[in-house]
């Protein structure tokens, strides 16, 4: 007998009684819950919930026959809902980047610290700047420029590497450059972007000279998973930082690096550990 770490993730029309269907239908499979927090919307009537727990099967089919048992009664009930065993498969992440290095070096970091349980199969650049410090650190390095300006022949070479590498999860780390909708849909929240703003102001390029401009005495970053639409997909994590009207728009920069590592790292970590239910444009984010 194997005993499997799982994480539940529910969501639904709140009314009486959901959490002991929850757990009388775990109690029935012999699961043993570890931890559980739910969450209700009282503005949508939407309840959310995650609950993680242990389970014993004797073989994988059996593990599969749990999962059915858990996957037709949430569906009976009229949830929406992902199971996961997290031992057993790591999610595959590819991170993006162009040439500013404090956001893609940081999570290689807290990777090899073992901070983010995944594996990191690449990162790529559409710039060289970044290679020698990733290969440095034992990761791999791929170089995807764009070519006479054809962006989409250059992601139409990342979209091979990612289908290749059977990439679960895309992280944009300061990667500047915008991403189409073809190269998008595929991965539905599954991209996760840093923007150098505190969303939804400033929102597209320049956020910190924006920022400057309005006098702003808060600066901040915002990470977010990536939709068809600019800087407006469901926000993960957020953080401020304070300046003054005598930080030039660099200075601001250099401040909001450190949000940004944060921020990002946050987001890319409470992903991999199955703490986000999105709804709609909103995240629910379990600590």
């Amino acid at each position: 007998m194997t005993l499997h770490r799982a994480v539940l993730r529910l969501a639904t029309q709140d009314r009486p009684g959901l959490v002991a269907d929850v757990s009388a239908l775990l109690f029935r499979l012999q699961a043993n819950i570890t931890d559980a927090n739910q969450h209700v919307d009282t503005d949508l009537n939407q309840f959310f919930q995650r609950i993680e727990f242990i389970i014993s099967a004797q073989s994988p089919e059996h593990r599969l026959q749990i999962e059915k048992e858990i996957g037709a009664a949430c569906e009976g009930w009229g949830m929406r809902w992902v199971l996961r065993f997290p031992d057993e498969s790591l999610r595959r992440v590819a991170i993006l980047a162009s040439k500013r290095g404090h956001a893609p070096l940081d999570l290689l970091q807290r990777h090899r610290a073992g901070e983010l349980p995944c594996e990191i199969a690449f990162v790529l650049s559409n710039h060289t700047d970044l290679e020698l410090e990733v290969t440095r650190r034992g990761y791999r390095f791929i170089h995807e420029p764009i070519v006479n300006k054809d962006r989409a022949d250059q992601e139409a070479r990342i979209r091979r590497h990612l289908e290749a590498e059977r990439i679960d999860l895309v992280v944009l780390a300061r990667y500047m450059q915008i991403l189409s909708p073809e190269l998008v849909a595929p991965w539905r929240e599954r991209i996760i972007n840093i923007h150098h703003s505190f969303l939804p102001a400033f929102a597209g390029a320049e956020p910190y000279k924006q920022a400057h401009r309005r006098g702003v005495k808060l600066i901040g970053a915002t990470s977010h998973y990536v939709t068809a639409d600019l800087d407006q997909g469901p926000i993960i994590a957020q953080d401020v930082i304070r300046v003054s009207h005598r930080d030039s728009p660099e200075a601001m920069e250099r401040k909001g690096r450190d949000v940004e590592r944060l921020v990002l790292a946050q987001a890319v970590q409470a992903h991999l550990e199955d703490r986000i239910i999105t709804v709609g444009n909103k995240t629910v984010v379990f600590e």
